[in-house]
C-alpha cells in the first residue's frame, strides 16, 4: 500500500448492486466471497480499497456513514468522462475555491466520494 492509500470497510444493504455501482464508476472488483453467494467484496480505485460487507455483519442498524471518502485520480475531467454516461454525479465537475477540481458521486448506501485534484 502507497502512502496516501485508504482502505476502509463498509456495510452495503444490497452486495450485487453496490458492486454493479461501483464496477460502473470505474471501481476494479477486487475479489468476492464465498463464491456461491458473496457477502464480501472488495473493490478498488485510484489508491481507494473498499471492503463491503452484507448480512450479518459486526455493526447493527442500517448502513451510515456521514462525510466523504477523498479519491485522488490523475484527471477528475477523466473520471467524469467515464462515469457521466453510467450514472449520476452529485456535483461536480467544479472548480472550488480551495483551489481543488472536484467531482462528487453517491452510492445506493448513502457514502460519498469525491475525485480531487489541485487547480
Amino acid at each position: 500500500m502507497a502512502e496516501g492509500d485508504v482502505t476502509a470497510i463498509l456495510k452495503s444493504a444490497d452486495l450485487a448492486r453496490t458492486i454493479d455501482r461501483y464496477q460502473r464508476a470505474g471501481f476494479e472488483l477486487l475479489g468476492t466471497f464465498p463464491d456461491d453467494d458473496p457477502t464480501w467484496a472488495a473493490l478498488g480505485r485510484d489508491g481507494l480499497v473498499l471492503h463491503f460487507m452484507a448480512g450479518a455483519t459486526p455493526w447493527v442498524g442500517p448502513p451510515q456513514f456521514t462525510g466523504c471518502f477523498y479519491v485522488h485520480p490523475d484527471s477528475v475531467q477523466a473520471v467524469y468522462a467515464q462515469v457521466k454516461d453510467k450514472i449520476t454525479c452529485e456535483w461536480g465537475v467544479e472548480e472550488r475555491a480551495w483551489g481543488a477540481r472536484e467531482l462528487t458521486l453517491s452510492d445506493p448506501d448513502g457514502y460519498f466520494l469525491t475525485f480531487t485534484e489541485p487547480l
